[in-house]
């Protein structure tokens, strides 16, 4: 991952508006905020902010590039912090975010953005969630003409401004995010790579914890860490429709994941994949749910559908995704499933034994609830 340079130094002047601003955590520590933006030209980066409209703090990087990342230190909590970002002449409207809060913590969680690029978030906005997840698949591929490579990504940013600037965003890998051409007509894969298993644009984009591809996020305050794969059309592996990373027990990826889950001390953790749980099942003989059942639950965006299962041991399986409308294969131990287009929403009570997950309409209808409680650490 490229480094985070930052001096601190005075303030400039006013300039030409920057409009497509995201937020993003490069590390696992909430006491930090990436701030991510774009210019058409290389210029320096800049970023000002305060929790008042003074924005009296100042944090730069001189390098001239076009792709602009800027951490930020977030020293208060339950606070709004206003910020503004400046490179050379061009600058944008100030804007503001949540600091994470003491009592109540809401997380959204959306899968197959590319697909439901228009969808209404009122619903989601009207939550005021702290944070905002994926279960991949944020973008329908890397070579759609006209928005082709990192454009794509712009695209996205570009279709919810407000959302972006307001609200940390930690997306997690599908296949179509790193679609670099056409899976082809025929039942055989092409003689080219279809997909960039590395994921290069992605990572550039977003300034994300670890490797980028996988990576894991704690918010002490409420004992709560997410975990995120790459797991997903894991049956292509070997092919030119490979899509992901290796997944095999015998992998550095399963490795990583078992060992972090280990390590793992939160009270709730939360796997992030996007992939049917039953595929990771059945193509690794369970060695992976050995590890998912350590967890809270397990949550994916593969299918079009919101689906809540009851899997072996106890542990929830979640499926969601912005466009709910594709075909019908729920899981087969499903305790709940409905075809609307839909969305996760997590609820954290600071110090308490339980948590909530609600699948809901994009119309803000609660359509499952699940109580969720605190794992015992040993």
């Amino acid at each position: 991952m490229r480094p985070l340079l930052f001096l601190l130094t005075a303030s400039l002047g006013s300039a030409a508006p920057i409009e497509r601003i995201w937020l993003t955590h490069a590390t696992n520590d909430p006491s930090k905020i990436v701030v991510n933006w774009e210019t058409d030209t290389p210029s320096n980066s800049v970023v000002e902010y305060d929790t008042s409209a003074a924005l009296s703090k100042r944090v730069a990087n001189e390098e001239k590039v076009t792709l602009h990342h800027v951490e930020i230190p977030l020293e208060q909590q339950d606070v709004v912090y206003h910020y503004r970002v400046r490179s050379g002449d061009d600058a944008s409207e100030p804007a503001t975010f949540k600091g994470y809060p003491t009592k109540e913590l809401r997380i959204a969680i959306v899968a197959d953005w590319g697909f439901r690029r228009n969808a209404d978030l009122t619903a989601i906005i009207k939550d005021d969630v702290h944070l905002l997840m994926t279960g991949g698949d944020n973008i329908p591929s890397l070579h759609e003409k006209g928005i082709e490579g990192p454009k794509a990504y712009s695209a996205l940013i570009q279709s919810q401004p407000a959302l972006f600037r307001s609200t940390p965003f930690m997306p997690i890998l599908g296949n179509h995010d790193r679609e670099v051409t056409g899976r082809g007509p025929g039942p055989k894969p092409p003689a080219h790579a279809v997909y960039d298993v590395e994921a290069t644009v992605y990572r550039d984009f977003f300034a994300l914890p670890g490797d980028e591809w996988k990576w894991h996020f704690d918010i002490p305050a409420f004992d709560v860490r997410f975990i995120a794969t790459d797991l997903n059309h894991i049956q292509d592996f070997g092919t030119n429709w490979q899509t992901c990373h290796a997944w095999q027990p015998d992998s550095p990826q399963f490795k990583w994941f078992a060992e972090t889950m280990a390590a793992t001390k939160s009270g709730f953790v939360f796997t992030l994949m996007n992939e049917k749980q039953g595929q990771v099942a059945g193509l690794t003989k369970g060695a992976w749910h050995e590890h998912f059942r350590k967890g809270s639950a397990l949550i994916t965006g593969f299918g079009y559908f919101a689906d809540r299962a009851e899997l072996t041991g106890g542990l929830p399986y979640f499926n969601t995704c912005l466009k709910g409308d594709g075909a019908n294969y729920k899981d087969p131990q499903s305790q709940f499933f409905s075809q609307e287009d839909n969305y996760l929403l997590l609820t954290f009570t600071a110090g308490s034994p339980t948590m909530k997950v609600q699948l809901k309409s994009l119309k803000g209808q609660v359509l499952d609830t699940r109580e969720i409680v605190k794992r015992s650490v040993q």
